[in-house]
């Protein structure tokens, strides 16, 4: 009989390694929220106490909802131990097109704006509206046609009420959190309710079975910590995937340019300052800012590639963006991360499997680092192999899907840019190079065309993004796509009413719903009812 598996070392922590050892102890330690008496997995995570937490991981896709809800945390606790708000899409500013001159580029314009939002299309399951939308689409955005947050987000309202119950929603939402403060609130939740240990140490050594396997690794303090199967959450260190087992890495900077990001904590002008309901991503020379609100700051960052521009006109350009008075701009100290765009052949070799960054990360854009960290763990809990002899199985299996989503992550990440029309630098210019444009990214936008983004262009279930995705970023750039030569009537009467009752629902929570910050002051009074 083989031995199974019951020790896990999870090496690195931040918010890969503790929500890896959350969802592995959830999904195997933990019965109806009460930790098991003899666990099944023994989980032990190392970190380092000189490595930082990156701290600019702010935004979360809506399946961060499902991840604490299965860890265990109370969403209250999590808004109020994290300084979170409520994320329900990404607005992208002057990304069609180049602003004009007298514009502030900072007050998004209805022409030269769009909101890809969280909610997939009213009525999505019934219809495909977006062939309907096409022959309306100079008379309003496809989002504000078949989602109501393209306009709540502009009003600055909250998806959901105080009456709602943790975790559900009118809107669909994820979040803006203190990436630090989410760390340590999964480290104290994991280490104190879903008996993870937690060591705080160097590893000096890594120690190898004979078939290439990892044995142990060594601590400076601690000694040798032993496992079967080994997790690497080191980022982009990489230091058991990527330096011992040599896994190569395979770099995306002749794709997507950007290496580099300045970022810096801003003060409100006012406490009571509107909290924005969704990430601002706005376009500049070289590059793009992001700009997150949580409730007592804003996240701000400039996103560029050094192959286009130098660190000093980099800072100019998120001084300009910000606009504060020189007294306010001299307190501010932008932090540098540079980064090489890319990610390993493959997350899982012999006993390892890494999760993170450790695995890759290619750029902020569109948040989906976190996302594939929720869907890597996941899928590890899920599917852990009961023994090594299995193990090389299902590790294949995970392999194949991690690839499908690099690749899916890569063109439509690319995509933001290819369609776009902006001139003004060589850097936009340079994205549309078909030299840097692969050739699967290619052959859809060839496709599109002639018809619309559907299910049919997404080769494989459970994909990260849906076709629903491409039609918000396609149609909110002003993509062309020729229209259908025939449309069935009762088709057309179906696609209407849909629209109508999208209008509709838009009007009725325009008036329900208190604001982003307004809603968060009552959690922190009241709290969501509990599940």
């Amino acid at each position: 009989m083989h031995k199974p598996i019951t020790q896990i070392v999870i090496v690195g922590g931040g918010t890969a390694g503790w929500i890896t050892a959350g969802l592995l102890a959830a999904e195997h330690n933990v019965d109806k929220g009460v930790l098991a008496h003899s666990p099944k997995l023994n989980i032990t995570l190392i970190e380092s106490p000189d490595v930082a937490t990156i701290g600019v991981g702010e935004g979360t896709w809506p399946s961060m909802r499902s991840t604490l809800s299965k860890i265990g945390i109370d969403e209250n606790q999590f808004i109020r131990c994290c300084d979170a708000s409520f994320k329900q899409g990404s607005r992208f500013i002057d990304w069609r097109n180049d602003p004009s001159k007298d514009a502030d580029s900072k007050a998004p314009t209805q022409s030269n704006s769009y909101l890809h939002p969280f909610s997939l299309p009213h009525g999505h399951q019934e219809l495909d509206l977006c062939p309907f939308w096409l022959p309306h689409a100079d008379q309003v955005s496809f989002a504000e046609a078949v989602s109501s947050q393209a306009v709540l987000t502009q009003l600055g309202l909250a998806p959901k009420t105080i009456a709602s119950a943790q975790y559900h929603f009118q809107n669909n939402y994820g979040y803006h959190l203190n990436a630090g403060k989410f760390s340590q609130m999964l480290s104290e939740h994991c280490t104190q309710k879903l008996g993870v240990t937690h060591i705080r140490d160097h590893v000096s050594h890594i120690i190898n079975h004979d078939n290439g396997d990892i044995a142990k690794v060594i601590t400076a303090a601690h000694g040798e910590i032993h496992g079967q199967l080994f997790i690497d959450c080191t980022g982009t260190k990489s230091l058991l995937l990527g330096e011992h087992l040599q896994v190569p890495f395979l770099s995306q900077k002749s794709v997507l340019f950007n290496d580099s990001a300045l970022a810096v904590q801003v003060p409100y002008e006012q406490a009571d300052s509107p909290i924005a309901s969704c990430t601002h991503s706005t376009a500049q020379q070289n590059g793009w800012i992001w700009d997150i609100g949580l409730p007592t700051r804003k996240g701000v960052g400039y996103v560029y590639s050094s192959s286009h521009t130098n660190d000093a006109d980099a800072e100019q350009s998120l001084l300009t963006y910000l606009g504060l008075d020189s007294a306010t701009a001299n307190k501010l100290t932008p932090r540098k991360l540079s980064f090489n765009p890319g990610y390993r052949a493959k997350c899982w070799q012999n006993n390892c499997i890494a999760i993170g960054m450790a695995a890759g990360f290619i750029e902020p854009l569109e948040a989906s680092a976190l996302a594939l960290i929720e869907w890597t763990a996941a899928t590890l809990a899920q599917q852990l192999p009961s023994n090594r002899q299995v193990m090389d199985t299902i590790a294949a299996r995970v392999n194949q899907r991690y690839q499908l989503h690099w690749q899916q992550i890569i063109d439509f990440l690319k995509l933001h840019y290819v369609i776009s029309q902006r001139e003004v630098d060589s850097y936009w210019r340079d994205h549309r190079d078909k030299q840097s444009i692969p050739d699967s990214l290619q052959a859809q936008l060839e496709l599109w065309r002639y018809q619309v983004p559907n299910q049919h262009d997404i080769s494989y279930k459970e994909a990260l993004f849906p076709a629903a995705s491409f039609q918000y970023v396609l149609y909110g750039m002003g993509f062309n796509t020729q229209l259908p030569s025939h449309v069935k009537p009762s088709m057309q009467q179906q696609a209407q009413q849909l629209f109508n009752d999208n209008q509709q629902r838009t009007q009725v929570l325009s008036k329900s719903l208190l604001s982003n910050r307004d809603l968060l002051a009552k959690v922190v009074q009241y709290g969501f009812a509990k599940l």
